[in-house]
């Protein structure tokens, strides 16, 4: 398979290498116990901040990294090749909390925030999606009504990652009419009053923490509003662009651990009296898998060149998330089958991959979503 690629310098690669060893050494070996624990130490944020995986695309005024696009890909990418959704999620989970902020918050929120966060000493998560809605942002139910210097907020959150360690929460809700045009977002910490957290238990990612967020008449000081009062649904919009990306990024390379691990196996599982590669029914199901993977990752680097060129390809990353995570789906079907029953064991990459497939297919929009974002904006 492909090893190198014209959008990628010599920089990045270095990234990478940094990257790759980091994950190695810090997050590989102990993944299998994080994933049991359904959790791991908070002590992991301030490493991998160490080595710029938190800072990248952040304002360098405040600890972060002037970067393009490729090397957030590249950071998601090698961070799947331990094989635990739960840890990537959890560890990067400012990366969809704590943009809105950089782009539209105010210089002291940043400070608060980003400074610390970026650090890996706080941990930043976003809260959209509602009980009674996911994706229809526009029609959100938390409420939350200005009072003096404060806003005093009441709803719920829920399928919330890192919704019970973070410190802060950049938290949609709705301070006007009905619609986009009611939605404003609200930075709220922890340890506010009427602010409590409800665990949640998954299918996948169990090293990463999830929650249901109650606010129960929360007062929230005014200065935490992030832009400007019932602006925030353009935000949570431009946000969206980014994390499509990263999760695309994320379903193909855990695709390819799920193809490498499964490659490795057939090479040295014997049946019959020889390697299970030498079967051709295994090798079909290898090109397969590879050829899936490869025409994935094209598609992902053409449309990150694209948005950092200023463009704005929203259907096409409407089907690349698709398409990345339809490839995470085979691939991890076809790693367990190639695995036999040790890919039925825990303990196995493809198997905690083959049982987070569908959080990457849902998270960010659904496939039904995404198909439909992307032919309306081709005009059907």
């Amino acid at each position: 398979m492909l090893t190198r690629s014209p959008y990628y310098t010599p920089d990045h690669e270095a990234f990478r290498d940094q990257v790759r060893r980091f994950v190695a050494k810090e997050i590989e070996p102990f993944a299998d116990q994080w994933d049991e624990a359904g959790e791991f130490p908070r002590e992991l944020y301030k490493k991998a901040a160490g080595i710029g995986l938190l800072g990248l695309n952040f304002p360098e005024a405040y600890g972060g990294i002037a970067a393009d696009r490729f090397y957030a890909i590249i950071a998601g990418q090698e961070l799947a090749r331990a094989g635990s959704g739960g840890v990537a999620a959890s560890l990067m989970s400012h990366t969809i909390g704590s943009p809105p902020i950089a782009k539209l918050g105010s210089d002291a929120l940043k400070d608060k925030v980003l400074r610390p966060v970026l650090a890996g000493e706080k941990i930043s998560a976003l809260a959209i999606t509602e009980p009674g809605g996911g994706s229809d942002v526009a029609n959100l139910k938390t409420v939350a009504k200005r009072d003096g210097d404060h806003y005093v907020v009441r709803g719920e959150k829920t399928f919330i990652t890192s919704g019970m360690r973070a410190d802060f929460y950049t938290v949609a809700v709705r301070t006007g009419g009905p619609g986009m045009g009611g939605v404003s977002l609200l930075l709220i910490e922890r340890d506010t009053p009427g602010f409590t957290r409800t665990p949640l238990k998954k299918m996948g990612w169990w090293a990463s923490d999830t929650a249901t967020l109650h606010f129960d008449d929360c007062r929230v000081p005014a200065a935490n509003l992030i832009g400007a009062e019932n602006q925030g649904f353009m935000g949570i919009m431009l946000n969206f662009n980014d994390e499509r990306l990263g999760l695309a990024a994320s379903s193909i390379a855990f695709a390819r651990t799920a193809y490498e691990e499964a490659l490795d196996y057939a090479k040295l599982r014997e049946t019959f009296g020889k390697p299970i590669i030498k079967h051709q029914v295994i090798r079909h199901k290898l090109v397969d898998m590879a050829q899936r993977i490869e025409a994935s990752q094209a598609m992902l680097e053409r449309i990150a060149w694209a948005l950092d060129q200023g463009e704005h390809p929203i259907p096409e990353l409407c089907m690349l998330k698709n398409q990345a995570t339809q490839t995470m789906a085979y691939c991890a079907t076809e790693a367990v089958q190639i695995l036999g029953g040790a890919g039925f064991m825990r303990g196995c990459k493809s198997e905690r991959i083959y049982r987070e497939v569908k959080v990457n297919a849902i998270g960010g929009g659904t496939e039904e979503i995404m198909k439909d974002l992307a032919s309306r904006q081709m005009g059907w």
